[in-house]
């Protein structure tokens, strides 16, 4: 029996695909009654990402509403600075909180053991990819470096990272080291991953958006373009999408310096922009996540406008960030139909 079509790996390989394949950053999310059930079992949010039975409910809960085409496991960016021994924990409402770490924290990391850490991780992945339909896409993930190193950094998200930034220019050598040491361990981390089940994976770098163009060079590119050379090299058929949010015209070399196959796009790049970028491979991306809370009018235009730019061309449909928690999961369905090419009234 021929194994069924990956419609994601297609595209992530360069193909067209009429329609595209879609899914949804935070897919699997608070904007779901299923998820705040099962939620609600876990206690707190690290015990639902370690523990491999609710992790994989979680991540099939949406597959089973919406059969996305892929669907991507659910863990946060985090889980490596808490291998790491970082003391990180999630506060209701005001996000995640750790011990922020200073230049002889940074050079007495210890990273032995982290991937032992994450093995509930790995078997949650394996789970997962044993439930799915065969031909939905399984994705993994990690953070980026720059991003993780500015939550290790200060402790706790920022609006600017200031912290991050400051610390980078005032004691570059351990901030390089931070870097180095993060991105080694992701690429083991991906790897693990890939070698548990998934399919393609992806680096989500949500904070590279703050960093001018010399510190994009060397805190965004450089780091990612080292998970990827790694994974590769371990790994020659790795399929790897990196989303660099906020990058704006940054983007236009970030695909060849990486060696990513693919790029995300979050909902600020221009859609002709995006289909400049889109001639050099693949993209996904990048539909405004208000659109889907506000739903009709407003979420039908936005679909069609991604459609009509890049429909013709290596596309995954995706936001241009994560699903927020006050989306109603009927507008998901309609994001859904819409891409399928299914129309809806109103």
């Amino acid at each position: 029996m021929a194994a069924a079509r990956r419609a994601l790996l297609e595209v992530l390989k360069g193909a067209t695909l009429s329609p595209p394949p879609v899914w949804l950053m935070r897919q699997a999310g608070r904007y779901l009654p299923e998820y705040r059930e099962t939620r609600a079992k876990a206690g707190s949010f690290l015990s639902l990402c370690y523990s491999p039975d609710l992790a994989t409910e979680v991540t099939l809960q949406p597959i089973r509403r919406y059969g996305f085409d892929a669907a991507i496991l659910f863990s946060d960016i985090l889980v490596i600075p808490d291998a790491l021994k970082r003391n990180v924990h999630f506060v209701e409402g005001s996000g995640p909180r750790m011990d922020p770490i200073e230049e002889a924290g940074i050079f007495a990391l210890e990273q032995a053991g982290v991937l032992d850490h994450l093995t509930p991780v790995m078997q949650a992945v394996r789970q997962i990819r044993a439930a799915l339909p065969d031909e939905t896409t399984l994705l993994g993930f990690c953070g980026a470096p720059w991003t993780v190193a500015t939550y290790m950094i200060a402790g706790h998200g920022t609006s600017d990272q200031a912290p991050a930034r400051l610390f980078g220019y005032r004691q570059p050598e351990a901030f390089a080291h931070l870097l180095a040491v993060l991105a080694e361990l992701s690429a083991d981390y991906l790897v693990a991953q890939i070698d548990a089940g998934a399919d393609a994976v992806q680096i989500f770098d949500s904070w590279a958006g703050v960093l001018g163009e010399a510190e994009f060079e060397t805190y965004a590119i450089e780091p990612v373009a080292r998970i990827i050379r790694s994974v590769k090299a371990r790994r020659p058929q790795a399929r790897i999408i990196a989303f660099a949010k906020g990058a704006g015209m940054n983007l236009r070399h970030y695909r060849q310096k990486t060696g990513a196959d693919m790029i995300g796009l979050d909902w600020s790049v221009p859609l002709s922009f995006a289909a400049e970028l889109q001639k050099d491979g693949p993209v996904q991306g990048n539909l405004d996540p208000m659109r889907v809370v506000a739903g009709g009018a407003a979420l039908d235009e936005g679909v069609d406008r991604i459609l009509e730019a890049l429909g013709q061309g290596p596309l995954v449909f995706n936001l241009g960030h994560g699903i927020t928690p006050d989306a109603d999961p009927q507008h998901v369905t309609r994001l859904v139909d819409r891409v399928r090419g299914v129309r809806n009234g109103g």
